[in-house]
């Protein structure tokens, strides 16, 4: 019979939250710190959702740990899982999006989760999921290579195929098939991690997680320490407010955990945490040729190899 420990899984995931709202607090030259937002799911289940909003150097952070648990799924969750019809499920995580005040900061989002469903006299289905990926405004060629050399780093101790799978993963999934760009410059993404789908025992995916888990921190802070004081201009505090819009569309049109969430029941408030406090659109908005503004979309947006 499989041993998964629920707990060990729980503490990891409470731990990281607490790891990585300490580290970008010192990034904060505000001395503003995260407040934090302890709910209950009325169904089963509850979080600590954690904001720094208004900061210096971070418009709206936000770091959410969450494990939700019920008797049964919606028939949305099951229609293509009908292994799990009549089981009774747990679902924990944590996920977190930075949005900067400086469009010179690109923002950043992390996930990582674990998912169970049980029923008696059957082995429990379960698996693992999650990555980060950067989103910048005023592209910065160390910044992405500084970015995808720690994703690799993270994935070489699994194998060396990991990392081109996971980065391909990434780049297919944040793409807005009716914008026919990618959201950002990629990092990593995996879903349904466990044996049948890796080969790997349940440790294995574990360590994995938390692999990706601890890697996010060591991607970013590097670059948010060194863009978050340089000068900007308005025209492009305007243009991280133009792209910002992309953001919460891919946000609110695809992004498996925001609808994962809203159909359990999950807490609006906290799901809806990862959009921006400031966002804009404009109508047929066209970069002018030869800009710092035209260079993100032909330089740096599209799947491409930055090691």
């Amino acid at each position: 019979m499989l041993n998964i420990d629920i707990d060990a899984v729980k503490q990891y995931l409470l731990a990281l939250q607490d790891d990585i709202c300490q580290q970008l607090a010192q990034e904060e030259t505000s001395g503003q710190a995260f407040l934090q937002d302890s709910w209950q799911r009325e169904q089963g289940g509850g979080g600590r959702s954690r904001v720094l909003e208004g900061g210096q150097v971070f418009e709206k952070a936000g770091v959410n740990f969450s494990h939700v648990f019920g008797d049964g799924l919606p028939k949305s969750a099951t229609a293509h899982r009908p292994e799990l019809e009549g089981r009774s499920f747990q679902a924990m995580g944590v996920s977190l999006v930075i949005h900067p005040r400086n469009p010179m900061v690109p923002t950043s989002h992390a996930n990582v989760r674990f998912f169970i469903a049980e029923k008696e006299g059957a082995e429990p289905v379960w698996w693992f999921g999650g990555g980060f990926d950067l989103t910048p405004y005023y592209g910065n060629q160390e910044d992405c290579k500084h970015w995808h050399q720690t994703a690799k780093a993270a994935c070489d101790a699994f194998g060396e195929d990991v990392y081109p799978r996971y980065k391909k993963w990434c780049d297919e999934y944040f793409y807005l098939k009716h914008r026919d760009e990618t959201r950002g410059v990629g990092g990593l993404f995996f879903d349904d991690l466990n044996s049948d789908s890796s080969g790997w025992d349940y440790d294995t995916c574990f360590a994995f997680m938390r692999s990706v888990g601890d890697a996010y921190i060591q991607a970013y802070r590097p670059i948010l320490h060194k863009r978050a004081a340089l000068p900007y201009t308005e025209q492009q505090r305007e243009f991280q407010l133009y792209r910002r819009g992309r953001y919460v569309e891919f946000n609110l049109v695809y992004d498996r955990g925001t609808l994962f969430g809203l159909q359990t029941g999950g807490r609006t408030e906290s799901i809806l945490m990862s959009l921006p406090s400031l966002v804009s659109w404009k109508y047929n908005w066209q970069p002018q040729p030869g800009s710092q503004e035209e260079t993100l979309y032909t330089d740096f947006l599209g799947a491409r190899d930055w090691i």
